[in-house]
Protein backbone atom coordinates (compact mmCIF):
# COMPACT_ATOMS: atom_id res chain seq x y z
CA UNK A 1 0.00 0.00 0.00
CA UNK A 2 1.00 3.47 -0.78
CA UNK A 3 -0.09 6.75 0.49
CA UNK A 4 -3.15 7.87 -1.54
CA UNK A 5 -3.08 4.59 -4.08
CA UNK A 6 -6.46 2.47 -4.50
CA UNK A 7 -5.74 -0.27 -1.46
CA UNK A 8 -5.21 3.31 0.44
CA UNK A 9 -7.89 4.79 -0.25
CA UNK A 10 -9.81 1.80 0.15
CA UNK A 11 -8.28 1.22 3.66
CA UNK A 12 -9.05 5.29 4.67
CA UNK A 13 -12.82 4.95 3.63
CA UNK A 14 -12.66 1.09 5.92
CA UNK A 15 -11.09 3.20 8.96
CA UNK A 16 -13.18 6.31 8.93
CA UNK A 17 -16.35 3.68 8.75
CA UNK A 18 -14.82 2.18 12.30
CA UNK A 19 -14.60 5.21 13.81
CA UNK A 20 -17.66 6.57 13.06
CA UNK A 21 -19.11 2.96 14.62
CA UNK A 22 -16.96 4.16 17.77
CA UNK A 23 -18.24 7.09 17.47
CA UNK A 24 -21.64 6.48 17.67
CA UNK A 25 -21.01 3.99 19.96
CA UNK A 26 -19.68 6.10 22.37
CA UNK A 27 -16.05 4.56 22.85
CA UNK A 28 -12.50 4.91 22.30
CA UNK A 29 -10.20 1.59 21.26
CA UNK A 30 -6.77 1.30 21.00
CA UNK A 31 -4.42 1.67 17.55
CA UNK A 32 -4.23 -2.22 17.50
CA UNK A 33 -8.05 -2.35 17.74
CA UNK A 34 -8.12 -0.37 14.96
CA UNK A 35 -5.80 -2.79 13.33
CA UNK A 36 -7.88 -5.41 13.91
CA UNK A 37 -11.09 -3.86 12.63
CA UNK A 38 -9.82 -3.22 9.00
CA UNK A 39 -8.29 -6.46 8.70
CA UNK A 40 -7.83 -8.33 6.74
CA UNK A 41 -8.83 -6.44 3.87
CA UNK A 42 -6.41 -3.75 5.02
CA UNK A 43 -3.23 -4.77 6.21
CA UNK A 44 -2.43 -1.36 8.35
CA UNK A 45 0.06 -2.01 11.03
CA UNK A 46 -0.71 0.05 14.57
CA UNK A 47 2.81 1.10 15.05
CA UNK A 48 3.28 2.22 11.40
CA UNK A 49 3.36 5.23 9.46
CA UNK A 50 0.64 4.14 7.59
CA UNK A 51 -1.63 4.19 10.75
CA UNK A 52 -0.29 7.46 11.22
CA UNK A 53 -1.27 8.80 7.72
CA UNK A 54 -4.50 7.20 7.46
CA UNK A 55 -5.52 9.02 10.36
CA UNK A 56 -4.68 12.14 9.69
CA UNK A 57 -6.27 11.76 6.27
CA UNK A 58 -9.68 10.50 8.17
CA UNK A 59 -9.29 13.88 9.92
CA UNK A 60 -8.85 15.96 6.96
CA UNK A 61 -11.65 14.40 5.64
CA UNK A 62 -14.49 13.96 8.03
CA UNK A 63 -12.99 17.09 10.58
CA UNK A 64 -13.55 20.12 8.26
CA UNK A 65 -13.56 23.65 9.49
CA UNK A 66 -14.85 23.83 12.93
CA UNK A 67 -15.84 19.61 13.16
CA UNK A 68 -13.72 17.54 15.96
CA UNK A 69 -11.16 15.13 15.27
CA UNK A 70 -12.65 11.56 14.37
CA UNK A 71 -9.19 9.98 15.50
CA UNK A 72 -9.24 11.83 18.75
CA UNK A 73 -11.52 7.56 19.51
CA UNK A 74 -7.78 5.99 18.85
CA UNK A 75 -5.63 5.91 21.94
CA UNK A 76 -2.71 4.20 23.12
CA UNK A 77 -3.24 0.98 24.94
CA UNK A 78 -1.10 1.41 28.23
CA UNK A 79 -2.02 5.40 28.48
CA UNK A 80 -5.16 5.57 27.01
CA UNK A 81 -4.48 8.62 25.06
CA UNK A 82 -3.72 9.52 21.72
CA UNK A 83 -0.60 9.35 19.88
CA UNK A 84 1.73 12.28 20.10
CA UNK A 85 1.05 12.81 16.21
CA UNK A 86 -2.21 13.17 17.33
CA UNK A 87 -1.56 16.55 19.55
CA UNK A 88 0.83 16.94 16.60
CA UNK A 89 -2.42 17.76 14.27
CA UNK A 90 -4.52 18.62 16.21
CA UNK A 91 -2.02 22.11 17.18
CA UNK A 92 -0.13 22.32 13.21
CA UNK A 93 -3.29 21.71 11.04
CA UNK A 94 -6.36 21.92 12.94
CA UNK A 95 -5.22 25.06 14.77
CA UNK A 96 -6.44 23.18 18.15
CA UNK A 97 -4.84 26.08 19.76
CA UNK A 98 -7.23 27.70 22.85
CA UNK A 99 -5.65 26.83 26.41
CA UNK A 100 -9.02 25.24 27.81
CA UNK A 101 -8.44 22.54 24.74
CA UNK A 102 -7.89 19.16 25.30
CA UNK A 103 -8.39 15.78 23.99
CA UNK A 104 -10.99 14.75 26.36
CA UNK A 105 -13.18 17.53 25.23
CA UNK A 106 -12.51 16.13 21.50
CA UNK A 107 -13.44 13.08 22.26
CA UNK A 108 -16.43 14.24 23.82
CA UNK A 109 -17.74 16.33 20.30
CA UNK A 110 -16.52 13.46 18.45
CA UNK A 111 -18.85 11.38 20.84
CA UNK A 112 -21.39 14.38 20.75
CA UNK A 113 -21.26 14.58 16.62
CA UNK A 114 -22.23 11.30 15.68
CA UNK A 115 -24.91 10.38 18.96
CA UNK A 116 -26.95 12.75 16.95
CA UNK A 117 -29.33 10.63 14.81
CA UNK A 118 -29.20 12.82 11.79
CA UNK A 119 -25.23 12.26 11.27
CA UNK A 120 -23.80 10.49 8.34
Amino acid sequence: MQHEDVDYMAALEAMVGVLKRWAREGRTDTYKSLSTAVAPEHRVHYHGRMMSLLLADACRRDSTGPEPMLSALVVNGSSQRPSDQFFELAVSEFRRRDPDWSWERERDAVFARYRDVNSP
